[in-house]
């Protein structure tokens, strides 16, 4: 059963494990800027079913070692990001001066599918300017409009059909749609920030599938940014039994050592780095769903979980503040990457 993830680098792993290759049709490559992570995930022509995501790069930037309300971490994001962004650009071709749509997807009245549309209230648009006074402009600023679509069931209106309106009427050169995705591990919500050069199926992480923006629908380069802010019941289910059963590992180590029955915070923000006790441990403690694999415990519980419609779509209690700082974060990597020419002040 495959879990709800649009994040590539959690869907690989979860079908193809360590593999990496051309021959396995995913070739990945990671590196450490700073405190942060960064992987790209190159997925070839004819492996899309096998890893169930369609073909193209994905670049994924994990922020989880941030403290991710500080400021200078936010300006370390934010700096990355715009320089991967701008090699995302440079891969597809897309030169200095190319018209710009930026689409934000989503329901603005819903906080955790938000993002989109409050990543626009700090886009610079400048496709009016050059309409009114272009001899002004001495080529600074890149030709960006920003479009916020909403969603079918405030509008009425496929979004697809919008964006394509949009796109006929004013024809930009290229797209980047911003949108809320959602994870299959707690541990990536809110933390990681994906680019693509696949485009993207709005609400497939949550099963509400709308027709695709992509390339191929459209007739020009869509670039999909998203940061997953939020995972199922399952998902928040089989990692809490995951972390259980590794909170029992170490404990029973401190407990051998004669130390008491606990895990400091130290150990504690180790979090999935910990490793699992032993087969024996685990069923001892947790019966014959401790030894399950993670496929199989996964399987159990959505058994459990949706016949009920116990299989929520959930958000962290912070998401209030979270999307305000992760919009944010967004848009001024998308001002720097977008106009070159312009210097950042936070």
């Amino acid at each position: 059963m495959r879990r709800r993830s649009d994040l590539a680098i959690e869907v690989v792993t979860q079908f193809i494990g360590d593999a990496n290759g051309e021959k396995n049709g995913v070739v990945k490559e990671e590196k450490d800027v700073g405190q942060l992570k960064v992987a790209c995930i190159d997925i070839l022509k004819g492996y899309e079913k096998k890893t169930g995501k369609e073909a193209g790069r994905y670049i994924s930037i994990d922020m989880s070692q941030l403290e991710q309300r500080s400021a200078d971490a936010l300006e370390e994001t934010r700096q990355v990001f715009s320089e991967e962004l701008k090699a995302l650009l440079a891969y597809k071709n897309i030169k200095e001066d190319a018209a710009c749509l930026v689409v934000g997807l989503g329901n603005e009245h819903i906080t955790p599918d938000a993002l989109g549309p409050m990543t626009l209230n700090h886009i610079m648009v400048t496709r009016h300017l050059y309409e009114i006074a272009q001899d002004e402009l001495d080529g600074d600023y890149r030709k960006v409009s920003a479009l916020s679509p909403s969603v079918m069931g405030l509008t009425g209106i496929e979004t697809y059909d919008i964006i394509e309106s949009i796109v006929q009427k004013t024809k930009p050169d290229f797209l980047i749609v911003v949108d809320a995705l959602a994870a299959k591990a707690v541990s990536r919500v809110n933390k990681m920030i994906q680019m693509t050069d696949t485009g993207i199926s709005p609400g497939s992480g949550v099963g509400n599938r709308r027709r695709r923006i992509d390339e191929k629908s459209l007739g020009l380069p869509v670039i999909a940014i998203g940061i997953p802010t939020v995972v199922d019941a399952v998902s928040v289910t089989h990692d809490t039994i995951d972390l259980l059963l590794r909170h029992i590992g170490r404990s029973l180590e401190h407990q051998k050592k004669g130390q008491d029955w606990y895990v400091s915070d130290d150990e504690r923000s180790e979090g999935t780095e910990m490793e699992f006790p032993d087969k024996k441990v685990r069923k001892e403690f947790l019966g014959k769903v401790g030894i399950l694999s993670k496929e199989e415990k996964r399987q159990l519980l959505a058994e459990v979980l949706t016949p009920g419609g116990y299989n929520l779509i959930v958000t962290p209690k912070s998401i209030d503040a979270e999307i305000e700082d992760l919009s944010r974060l967004i848009s001024n990597a998308l001002n720097v990457a977008l106009h070159p020419k312009i210097e950042f002040t936070a």
